[in-house]
């Protein structure tokens, strides 16, 4: 099931009679601001996790050293 153009057609009128098409422009960027956002988010919850990462690789390697350590 896709979306005929006359679909589209009848959700851009609807579209224009619920906002007016004063308000559209405005709409439209806050949609973009909250996309903006919402990949900014993304990318700090990558990086904190790949922090989580590393943060996690050298507690291992601190605590192999000190078995190794304590072992000689």
């Amino acid at each position: 099931m896709s979306i005929g153009i006359w679909q589209i057609v009848l959700i851009l009128a609807i579209v224009l009679i619920l906002f007016g098409a004063g308000k559209i422009p405005r709409v439209m960027g806050d949609v973009a601001k909250g996309i903006k956002n919402f990949k900014t988010g993304m990318k700090e919850e990558e990086n904190s996790a790949e922090v989580d990462e590393d943060d996690v690789v050298s507690a291992k390697k601190e605590t192999a050293s000190n078995k190794d350590s304590k072992s000689s």
